[in-house]
C-alpha cells in the first residue's frame, strides 16, 4: 500500500459508481488531494478540486502530478441518443481522459469497462467496451487495471426499466455474472488503487466483489 498522500484525477464523479468511489477518496486520510471535473458542481470539500464544464473542454486545462487516475465514465444508448454519441462518450472520450492523465505523468489508470468487452463482439455495447480496452492499452501506462463489472445496482437519479427488470435475475446469476452493487464496486477500485504492479490487469466481476467486501 502507499503510505504517502495520494493526488487523485477522478472522470465520472457524479455516475452510480464515481459517486461512491469519490466519498471514500475524500474520506481517506492518505489522500491528499481529487480533481473530479464534472458538468455540475459537487459538494465542497477541503480535498476537493472540482472544475465546472464539460469534460473534453476542460481537458487541456487540467494539470498537476497525479499518481493514479479512476475513468468511471459512461452513459447508455437511451441517454446518448444514437450509436455515435454512445461511442463518443463510451470510448472516444475515456481515451482522451486518458491520454490526459497519461501526458500529466499519471503512472496507474483504473478503467471501468463492462463484462463481456470484446473489440470482436457482435453486440454493440460490448464491441465498444473492447475497443475502448483496445485503445487504453496503446497508450504506454505503467501500470493499468481494468474492471469488467456486471449489471450495476444501486439507486439511480433516472431507473432503467431494463435494469429494474434484470436486477432480480443478476442478483442470483453465478460468479462473474451476477450483479454488483456500485458501492461494492467503489470499494474494489479503491483496493486496487492501493496494489503496486506493472502492465495490464483485467479484473473480473466475481473478484472484484470479492475485493469489494
Amino acid at each position: 500500500m502507499y503510505l504517502t498522500p495520494q493526488r487523485i484525477l477522478l472522470a465520472g464523479a457524479t455516475g452510480l459508481t464515481g459517486e461512491h468511489l469519490l466519498d471514500r477518496l475524500l474520506n481517506e486520510p492518505t489522500v491528499e488531494r481529487v480533481v473530479a471535473p464534472t458538468r455540475r458542481p459537487l459538494a465542497e470539500h477541503p480535498s476537493l478540486d472540482n472544475p465546472i464544464g464539460p469534460l473534453d473542454q476542460l481537458l487541456p486545462s487540467l494539470h498537476g502530478d497525479f499518481h493514479t487516475a479512476f475513468c468511471c465514465l459512461g452513459t447508455t444508448l437511451k441517454q446518448a441518443g444514437s450509436q455515435a454519441a454512445f461511442r463518443a462518450v463510451d470510448h472516444d472520450l475515456a481515451v482522451a481522459f486518458a491520454e490526459r492523465a497519461r501526458t500529466l505523468g499519471t503512472r496507474h489508470l483504473i478503467v471501468i469497462s463492462a463484462l463481456g468487452a470484446d473489440s470482436q463482439s457482435r453486440f454493440f455495447y460490448s464491441r465498444v467496451k473492447g475497443d475502448l480496452e483496445a485503445s487504453l492499452r496503446t497508450q504506454g501506462w505503467p501500470q493499468l487495471t481494468i474492471a469488467r463489472p456486471a449489471q450495476l445496482l444501486g439507486p439511480r437519479l433516472r431507473p432503467r426499466l431494463g435494469e429494474r427488470l434484470m436486477t432480480p435475475l443478476s442478483r442470483l446469476l453465478p460468479g462473474r455474472y451476477r450483479g454488483i452493487e456500485a458501492c461494492t464496486l467503489a470499494r474494489a477500485l479503491w483496493r486496487l488503487a492501493l496494489e503496486e504492479g506493472e502492465g495490464v490487469r483485467v479484473v473480473e466481476s466475481d473478484e472484484l466483489r470479492r475485493l469489494g467486501r
